[in-house]
């Protein structure tokens, strides 16, 4: 027995090709947005010759302490020699695994060894002996909702007969068309029953997994596009013409290298605009292009990926239509889609509470990034990304998209950045595309910002310029209306980020100070910390104005604000310039917030840690439990803020500005997609106001 309660689930399936990785990644994102620890277990495991690839997913994904060794129970060889010692084992490590777990996510096998009828018992006495409720994954492809729910009986009976307790049904790649009587052919059962479309995406190879399958070379084009999933295949076995009218998107071409037509009526198909974006080309039978095509396409500079292979025409076909893709870590697109279509189609409060997830009094950064998407989607606003030549903007658009967090502008040529977005594979299509340069929109806007800059001599020809400049354009969207905030910065300064909004939106009325904060997320907790970006050497009534905006900022985002004013002396045991600064910042935030619980000066250890606040301050209730931090200057608020962030696993999440009029945020030069679609979320609940 452990120690604690463990909630668990155990996902089974009776046959391969159910799709299951996408249910259990779905299952442990739903875990990981209420509970703090959720472990991953797989009870049987491929082989120990090569990594199981689901399970490195999962645990890329999961939030216990758990190592990919601590995850396996046994293989497949152990099972066949002796069930029952197998099983015993896999007891006996799950119990290991379940100690360290608030939850524990349990994915069955995969028929991938010498499947049988009996696998589907076997996998049911496990979960009776794990005491996991099961939940059934079934395939829905090529079945009509008679024979789905015939499968669904028949599995029932197998579980039962084992006395495993099933509590949740989904029938998984249903074809589209027959989703709606799937679903009503499995309500009948006294267990809930969700269906998921087939999703061409999730089971299709990328450029590079068919490199792989070839024992290809990379020919020439952009290896970023070698994580572009290839979603059908075509054999150039016809004139030119006859296959520029076949091509699809996501489509790759087989052709031999000597084909100069078929070669250079595709590359230059893939860059024409009203053509689709392809996946790639693959030269086989080892025959590269003539000398004189080889230069024309080396001087098309073409972005189109192009494989070569020694392999013939049939053996090249058979070994790209025979290669499935995976769902693994490194394929960003398809976990995205498969999180989006667990989102969309499966009540999550019903199954957690199936599987009866006890309530969590911690906050994981998972937890809270899970948040931040449901906030954000409830009310959703328009947010304008000037940076659309950018390849990390274009993949968080295409997220932000999918997921439902917000609307999207996105600034520049249009042509251009749905073009480079279909090559990345994103779909974007929901977003509008405007370009600064040629917009409706310039001489309006550069007629507002003459009359904002009268005063400054600002004449139109002027204005016309600075509006055609990204982030002007972006911010004069947002002061008008017609887009709710801004997220820029990826490739640009935070000074050509935010100095249009003092010139534009201003700040709101009480603060004369633009500041930032970067919520913290530590491993059970989410703080505050400001100001680590704008401010270098802020004087007391700046301080004051970013302790109050900081506790706002804090509130907004389910942080109860308790403000600790840093500094290096706690109470009034220092003295000098520095100290005293904090001093008067402190009182001054008392006088203008009475209700907001506010020490200072204060130093971190104080703050932050009980013990150490019993000591030097044991009648403040701030100390020891301080979520808002203001730091004196910047040099130490972006020292801080970096050093917990690297020293502590911290997910830094920000800068998030404050004090402004309406949502603008800066990214960081460095940041990741993840970053991006964080940012953009939490600049969408600032822009729902009050009503967040």
């Amino acid at each position: 027995m452990v120690e604690h309660a463990t909630s668990t689930v155990y996902i089974a399936s009776p046959e391969g090709d159910t799709g299951k990785s996408t249910v259990a990644l779905g299952v442990l994102q739903m875990l990981c947005a209420t509970t703090a620890r959720v472990g991953v277990f797989r009870p049987i495991t491929r082989s120990t010759a090569e990594p199981d690839y689901i399970l490195e997913l999962l645990l890329e994904h999961s939030t216990a302490d758990i190592g990919y060794e601590q995850a396996i129970g046994v293989t497949y060889e152990d099972v066949h020699r002796d069930p029952d010692a197998a099983i015993s084992e896999i007891v006996m490590r799950f119990h290991d695994v379940a100690k360290a777990c608030d939850a524990v996510v349990i994915v069955g096998s995969d028929y991938t060894d010498v499947a049988s009828p009996s696998e589907l018992r076997y996998n049911a006495r496990i979960a009776v002996n794990l005491g996991a409720p099961v939940l059934l994954v079934v395939r829905g492809a090529e079945r009509t909702p008679t024979e789905v729910k015939q499968l669904v009986e028949l599995c029932s009976t197998e579980l039962s007969a084992e006395h495993a307790q099933l509590v949740a049904v989904v029938a998984n790649r249903c074809a589209p068309a027959e989703i709606d009587e799937i679903g009503a052919a499995l309500a009948v059962f006294d267990v809930p029953s969700w269906t998921l479309p087939e999703v061409p995406l999730l089971m299709a190879p990328t450029m590079g997994e068919l490199c792989g399958a070839i024992d290809g070379e990379i020919y020439s084009g952009d290896p970023e596009l070698l994580q572009r999933e290839a979603l059908r295949i075509m054999v150039g076995g016809m004139t030119a013409e006859h296959i520029l009218e076949r091509l699809t998107d996501g489509v790759v071409v087989i052709a031999p290298g000597d084909r100069s037509d078929v070669l250079l009526s595709v590359v230059n198909a893939h860059e024409a605009e009203g053509f689709p974006s392809l996946a790639g080309v693959i030269m086989n039978g080892g025959i590269r292009p003539h000398p004189a095509i080889a230069r024309l396409m080396e001087g098309l500079h073409p972005k189109l990926p192009i494989l070569t292979t020694e392999l013939g025409t049939y053996d090249t076909a058979s070994a790209v239509h025979g290669t499935r893709g995976r769902m693994w870590a490194g394929s960003p697109l398809k976990v995205d889609t498969a999180l989006a279509l667990m989102e969309e189609r499966v009540d999550a409060p019903e199954l957690l509470r199936r599987i009866q997830v006890p309530p969590s009094n911690v906050v994981t950064p998972q937890m809270f990034e899970y948040r931040l998407i449901e906030r954000a989607r409830a009310d959703r606003k328009r947010i304008v990304l000037p940076e659309g030549d950018d390849d990390r903007i274009l993949r968080a658009a295409g997220r932000v998209l999918q997921r439902k967090i917000a609307d999207l502008t996105i600034l520049g040529d249009e042509t251009s950045v749905r073009a480079r977005a279909a090559e990345l594979g994103v779909d974007i299509a929901a977003a509008q595309v405007l370009d600064p340069r040629t917009s409706g929109y310039l001489d309006e806007f550069a007629a507002e910002y003459t009359q904002l800059r009268k005063h400054k001599g600002m004449t139109l020809e002027r204005a016309r310029e600075t509006m055609a400049d990204i982030s002007y354009f972006g911010t004069m969207m947002v002061y008008k209306g017609i887009a709710d905030g801004m997220v820029s910065g990826a490739a640009h300064t935070t000074a050509h980020t935010i100095r249009p909004s003092f010139e534009i939106i201003k700040t709101v009325p009480g603060v004369a100070t633009v500041s930032s904060v970067f919520l913290m997320c530590l491993a059970d907790r989410v703080l505050a910390y400001g100001d680590c970006a704008v401010v270098p050497d802020p004087t007391s009534e700046q301080l004051s104005d970013i302790a109050i905006s900081s506790a706002g900022t804090a509130a907004r985002f389910g942080i109860d604000p308790r403000v600790a004013m840093l500094s290096y002396s706690t109470g009034s045991s220092g003295s000098g310039a520095d100290v005293d600064k904090v001093r008067v910042a402190t009182e001054l935030v008392r006088e203008r917030a009475p209700e907001l619980p506010v020490e200072g000066p204060i130093q971190y250890d104080a703050a932050i840690e009980p013990t150490v606040a019993s000591t030097k301050l044991p009648d403040s209730e701030v100390a020891g439990r301080a979520t808002v931090f203001v730091f004196p200057d910047l040099n130490t608020g972006n020292n801080t803020y970096k050093a917990v962030q690297r020293s502590a696993g911290a997910v830094a999440i920000g800068p998030v500005l404050q004090g402004l009029r309406k949502p603008v945020n800066d990214l960081s030069r460095g940041a990741l997609v993840a970053d991006i679609v964080n940012t953009v979320a939490i600049t969408a609940i600032q822009a729902q106001g009050d009503q967040a």
